[in-house]
């Protein structure tokens, strides 16, 4: 397979008035063409500020280093005319409340036909029928009339199908969803998620998907990196994850998960303690305050990501592989 993303080492600070705070620290993974990638973990654990660093879409105060090659090509560097070239293109993204993606102001035939006579070069009658189609393959009602609605009109996960086919106008070769189903109810976020997996085979595109939840990624994800405290604690194919996670952290997470198979009264484990404040790390490995199998080690040297098995690592100084 071709490998179509590839980033190694991203950092990612911002400057605070109380300090600088390190978002994302030595983040590394590839990304092959057609494949699926399942980025999970706590809220504030990284996981957006990686791939909005990969977009240019960093606050103003934040900084990215590292390495970003896209299709061969390092984007990290590249002026905002340039990745404007790129994002929407090449490159879409799929953010998280699609009400404050949307311009409420302009109908969507508007937003819609102006991505595709920009990029595209397009006159208005072509736009217009290509959005329409990209309407009815996210499953829109009557697409040819509700195109000329406002975003109000439509209720949240019908939006998000817009926001969605709004992403694959220019038939990208890697879409990025942050959280796409938060707002959504279960039923419908199951509905979206299906939708992107047939999109993403019907038209051979590599899919981000940001998420805190692994019940969502578990069906629909070639791969998984497990982040914390903006640090990538593991990483492999997601059965193998799944079956037997290796980071004491990850392992913890799917004990949170309901199980069908299980007694019904079943109390369902948290996670004790709070995720660290990034302004001051704890010394050692980011996760020994909360960790079950913390040694002295763990408090004084921060652990080395290593590689363990094809395609999987972790960053942990014992092997504590369960079977989940």
């Amino acid at each position: 397979m071709t490998t179509l993303l590839d980033v190694k080492s991203l950092i990612v600070d911002f400057s605070t008035p109380d300090g600088v705070i390190r978002a994302v620290n030595d983040l590394s993974f590839t990304l092959q063409k057609g494949q699926s990638l399942g980025i999970v973990g706590e809220s504030g654990s990284g996981k957006s500020q990686s791939l909005l660093a990969l977009m240019g879409l960093l606050a103003n105060n934040g900084k990215a280093e590292g390495n970003i090659r896209f299709k061969g090509k390092e984007i990290l560097s590249l002026s905002e005319a340039e990745l404007n070239m790129i994002r929407g293109v090449h490159i879409a993204m799929i953010f998280q409340d699609p009400m404050t993606s949307l311009n409420p102001y302009l109908r969507i035939s508007r937003q819609m036909t102006e991505v595709l006579t920009w990029h595209q070069g397009l006159d208005y009658k072509s736009a217009l029928s290509e959005s329409v189609a990209l309407l009815e393959a996210v499953r829109i009602p009557d697409a040819k009339n509700r195109i000329h609605h406002y975003p109000h009109e439509f209720s949240g996960g019908m939006r998000q199908r817009v926001m969605i086919a709004m992403a694959l106008l220019c038939q990208p070769d890697l879409l990025i969803a942050d959280e796409p189903t938060t707002a959504l109810d279960v039923t419908i976020q199951a509905e979206i998620i299906q939708l992107l997996q047939e999109l993403g085979r019907e038209r051979n595109t590599a899919i981000i998907l940001v998420t805190h939840d692994l019940s969502i990624v578990a069906n629909f994800c070639d791969k998984i990196i497990v982040m914390y405290g903006g640090r990538q604690l593991e990483s492999g194919h997601t059965q193998a994850i799944f079956q037997q996670p290796r980071h004491p952290y990850t392992q913890a997470l799917l004990a949170t998960l309901p199980r069908l198979d299980g007694p019904l009264s079943r109390r369902l484990p948290s996670i004790s303690g709070t995720p660290p404040d990034l302004l001051q790390p704890p010394p050692g490995c980011i996760f020994h305050p909360r960790c079950r199998y913390v040694e002295d080690i763990c408090r004084t040297t921060p652990p080395v990501f290593e590689t363990v098995g094809k395609d999987s690592g972790k960053a942990c100084h014992f092997d504590t592989v369960s079977s989940a």
